[in-house]
């Protein structure tokens, strides 16, 4: 999942209401969230902001590892206070949504991406296109450093990716099981990294296909060390990434930009798309069908953050 800002320290009387009735709507936005988080490229922290939710996540996940910082340093008293201003309904509301969602698109996607890597990969490739710029235009100010790290971070993917003969394809074979638990780790981080998406990693650690396959075919043994990798790297790194991105916005942003450049050595479309890293030019009857979807990953992208800049402007109190 992508962030569409930066989120900082969250205010303390910005959780939700945790109750029944606010619950209920939050299954709804789940939907929404669960199918923008599948997808490599699209921003889960626009969708979130356009559905007027994001101030309340970030807070809310941000008020849980704090609570268990307190419980881990012997603070009791103070995570059993923390504990009880967790917004378990809420959280459950919006967790039901998304689990529901995803678990209904993966056997579709896992699908694609066995039998249309390249189409797949024409969309994949508009909807980074895409994060790239949004990405960008968050940096402070441009500088030669700044450059230059966009420069080395997409020279260097760019050249590891086709080092590695491993495809996203569903051919290749599954992991170790404790690869999962890394994956899940750096993929949340992307819950806090404004401008790249948790799936968007899975795809660069070749973990896409593997994860969305464990999914499909409800494989809970491999979901549930999936899921404990996310909270353990949602616990350990939430506050070293807001740190690095108080302190170094722009060289962490620039980074991140170089990677998503570089990433197009796997998400290019032809000769085989999703299938290999090598790279072609596509001929007449190959061109059309993942240029199209290139351009709509791209503009669907585009539309939802100018949405969310319009949420924003008419209600600033979305963002913290």
């Amino acid at each position: 999942m992508t962030a569409a800002t930066i989120p900082s320290a969250p205010k303390p009387d910005s959780l939700p209401e945790n109750t029944v009735r606010a619950a209920v709507p939050q299954v709804a936005r789940g939907f929404v969230l669960g199918a923008v988080d599948v997808v490599p490229g699209v921003s889960g922290g626009t969708a979130a902001l356009v559905l007027g939710i994001y101030r309340h996540l970030i807070s809310s996940l941000h008020h849980i590892s704090k609570t268990a910082t307190r419980a881990l340093r012997g603070d009791l008293p103070g995570a059993k206070n923390g504990v009880r201003r967790i917004p378990a309904l809420w959280l459950g509301g919006l967790g039901l949504g998304i689990v529901t969602v995803v678990f209904l698109l993966a056997g579709p996607l896992e699908h694609a991406l066995t039998n249309h890597p390249v189409a797949l990969a024409g969309l994949f490739l508009g909807l980074i296109v895409a994060a790239v710029l949004l990405c960008w235009r968050q940096l402070y100010s441009t500088t030669p450093l700044t450059f230059a790290l966009v420069a080395v971070a997409a020279v260097v993917t760019f050249f590891l990716l086709g080092l590695s003969p491993a495809s996203t394809g569903a051919a290749s074979e599954p992991p170790a099981i404790w690869v999962y638990f890394f994956a899940g780790a750096v993929a949340i981080c992307a819950m806090i990294l404004p401008g790249i998406s948790g799936s968007f990693l899975l795809v660069l650690m070749g973990m896409y296909v593997h994860v969305l396959a464990a999914v499909a075919t409800r494989n809970f043994l491999v979901l549930g060390i999936f899921v404990l990798g996310a909270a353990t790297g949602l616990a350990l790194a939430a506050s070293g990434l807001n740190w690095l991105l108080g302190r170094y916005h722009d060289l962490v942003l620039a980074a991140m930009i170089g990677l998503m450049i570089g990433s197009v050595r796997l998400l290019w479309p032809w000769p085989s798309g999703l299938g290999g890293t090598e790279l072609a030019l596509p001929t007449l009857a190959t061109f059309w069908l993942p240029a199209l979807l290139a351009v709509s990953g791209f503009a669907l992208v585009m539309g939802a953050d100018l949405l969310a800049r319009k949420v924003r402007g008419s209600d600033p109190g979305v963002e913290v």
